[in-house]
């Protein structure tokens, strides 16, 4: 849709109310990198906001050469509101092929999020729905019209390909950390991930953007632009080695300032791209719940203790038909753990590994 499409006709009889309108549906459409620009989308969100959302909003709105930020709030602080607004004004400006790749289990949590509170439609695209938009003939079911397109990770690294061939205005990929190793040879849908959206501004939502090492920060900002660090043999020549406390010595002169020198300097070249706000920076306004730990003593019954010992006697044997040798250390963690929390958890599962055996008579 142009401008025209919402100017009024020649012979149309402009009142005070269509002259309001009309300006609020131009300005809406204009690049907001102020606050100013960005009232309509505010003021449209369904949604209580607050002064750190609205300031990473527009933090991603201007990230340099519009390649993409890094919104890495902690847990809790709305990281979904904030893309919601960065998406929001996307919409009001009519720029509306937006990908959302998250993880599986949050798909159906963000598409009803969207409506609810931004009023933004989306589609989940699976492989059902995307056989089902081919055999309709959409020889690319990702190209979709005045509608948000929510995938899997997995689901967007095999479909890689029809991702590449889509014109996007953005994309946002939310648990973002779970692409922070892209730099290990090992993880392919980080790297198919980020070849398919190589040309794309892109918003990346991860409340851990770092968590064991400095190239998982440099994995990261490498999905949003590769020339910020260089190479990465670069960055490791760089930062990898004095961000470990042991290479440093501290009888040695001037070691410490060196690492001083290069933090501040990666905090320099981190600045334009990532934000971060921690919860005690807005105690001022959000009253988080205050949680009491209470620990209680628990003697469990004869019938608790004999369930206990012969689940342990189970899990001990040489073989075991009901779990396969791959898995059985994984899945004899997980029976435990079940086991641990009531007898009426674990209850439902002995069941099916009752049925499996039974099977296998």
């Amino acid at each position: 849709m142009s401008f025209q499409s919402i100017l009024p006709l020649p012979d149309m009889q402009i009142t005070s109310y269509h002259a309001k309108y009309f300006a609020y549906e131009l300005t809406k459409r204009c690049a907001s990198d102020s606050l100013e620009k960005l009232s309509s989308t505010l003021s449209n969100a369904q949604v209580d906001l607050n002064p750190h959302q609205i300031e990473a909003a527009l933090f991603a709105f201007r990230s340099p050469l519009s390649k993409g930020a890094i919104l890495a709030d902690e847990v809790g602080l709305g990281k979904t509101i904030e893309a919601g607004l960065v998406l929001s004004q996307k919409w009001a400006e009519r720029k509306r092929n937006i990908l959302l790749i998250v993880p599986s289990s949050l798909r159906k949590q963000w598409n009803a999020e969207l409506q609810e509170k931004f009023f933004l439609p989306s589609i989940i695209l699976e492989t059902k729905s995307f056989n089902q938009y081919i055999k309709d003939g959409n020889l690319n079911p990702f190209n979709q019209k005045d509608v948000i397109v929510i995938s899997s990770y997995h689901f967007a690294r095999t479909k890689s390909p029809y991702i590449k061939q889509t014109k996007w205005d953005i994309a946002v990929i939310d648990e973002a950390h779970h692409l922070r190793n892209i730099y290990k040879s090992s993880n392919k849908i980080a790297k198919d991930i980020k070849n398919a959206l190589s040309e794309i501004p892109k918003i990346l939502l991860t409340a851990t953007p770092l968590q064991n090492s400095l190239l998982e920060l440099y994995g990261l900002v490498s999905i949003i632009d590769d020339h910020v660090f260089g190479d990465l043999k670069s960055f490791k020549a760089k930062y990898a080695r004095v961000s470990r406390e042991q290479d440093i010595n501290k009888n040695e002169p001037g070691l410490v300032d060196v690492k001083q020198e290069v933090f501040t300097d990666l905090r320099y070249r981190l600045k334009p791209l990532c934000t971060r706000t921690l919860r005690r920076q807005v105690l001022e306004y959000i009253k988080f719940t205050k949680r009491i730990a209470l620990t209680e003593d628990y003697v469990p019954t004869e019938q608790e203790i004999e369930l206990y010992n012969g689940m342990s006697e189970y899990l001990q044997r040489t073989k075991l038909f009901a779990l396969p040798v791959s898995q059985r250390q994984l899945i004899s963690m997980v029976l435990r753990k079940l086991l641990a929390s009531s007898s009426f958890a674990i209850a439902s599962t002995l069941d099916g590994l009752s049925y499996k055996l039974k099977k296998l008579l």
